[in-house]
């Protein structure tokens, strides 16, 4: 089971002088004709840290031992950010709210993550790190490349990674044929300009169905979206305006990001002078599920 998790960043990032890598959970098995058998057991790379610190000795307990003691040593977990892999955009651009591909989760949630490696994949694709602790005011999303930038059609945890879509759906009672389709959704809709509805259910007016639009005005019964509905069959019935994304769309998100780790060693402090402290080489071991 996982501990409990201090939502607080290493306060010292891991940087430069410091090392990591990434490991993978394979099991080898070697036969006695030299030939292997290999089994990924999971596909999430783990991040493992090596660090030490030389530090005025209160600085060293205020930053470092202060975080140790609080966690209980390697029981508790906490943040660290890496200064060449903090976002999801080539590692350290601002990022956009096409840079990854989010995983579906359940109807209307899904999971902030982000994709390692350039050029081809082996069949199972590349390998993912799921996005867990992401930094607040910093998510970025988009439902089938169109950013969403209402605040009122989606939330993020920053504690899970978890996005959530708010599930407003109304019935569809009449659309019109126009450079900007005005579909009649009832009263007290709760649709206001900028977000996005997915259309599906129209009977006549197939032609909309599996289409997202965006808002451009709203009347009392009315929506007004940036579909082109012109040339389209007249309508005759049925349908519904939603805000969630279908399963079939394609959602994306960017964000800078923390890596949810642990202690994974004791610290051993050395006295260099009256005043100045040194570590041992402490290891930092990431949690896949935090």
């Amino acid at each position: 089971m996982s501990g409990e998790f201090l939502e607080e960043r290493l306060p010292v990032c891991v940087r430069m002088g410091a090392s990591y890598a990434d490991e993978y959970s394979v099991e080898i098995t070697q036969t006695a004709n030299r030939g292997e058998y290999r089994r990924l057991v999971q596909p999430y790379p783990i991040r493992i840290f090596n660090v030490t610190y030389t530090k005025y000795t209160a600085t060293l307990w205020d930053e470092i031992l202060s975080l140790y003691h609080r966690c209980y040593g390697m029981y508790a977990g906490f943040r660290v950010k890496v200064l060449d892999d903090f976002t999801t955009n080539d590692h350290v651009s601002a990022p956009s709210q096409t840079d990854q591909i989010l995983a579906l989760v359940s109807a209307g949630v899904y999971q902030l993550q982000v994709a390692y490696g350039v050029g081809t994949a082996i069949s199972i694709g590349k390998p993912y790190r799921t996005i867990f602790k992401p930094v607040a005011n910093t998510v970025l999303i988009a439902i089938g490349g169109v950013s969403q930038t209402i605040a009122a059609m989606w939330s993020v945890s920053t504690t899970t990674g978890l996005v959530t879509f708010v599930n407003n759906s109304k019935a569809i009672t009449a659309i019109t044929q126009a450079a900007s389709a005005v579909i009649t959704v009832g009263v007290s809709h709760g649709f206001s300009p900028n977000m996005s509805v997915y259309i599906s259910g129209v009977a006549g007016m197939t032609q909309i169905n599996g289409l997202r639009g965006t808002i451009t005005s709203v009347g009392v019964t009315t929506i007004t979206v940036n579909i082109d509905s012109t040339a389209f069959t007249a309508y005759s019935g049925g349908g519904t305006a939603a805000t969630r994304p279908d399963a079939s769309e394609v959602v994306t998100g960017g964000c800078e990001f923390d890596i949810p780790c642990r202690f994974n060693s004791r610290i051993d402090v050395k006295s260099v002078t009256n005043n100045i402290g040194e570590t041992s080489e402490i290891e930092i071991i990431e949690l896949l599920n935090p």
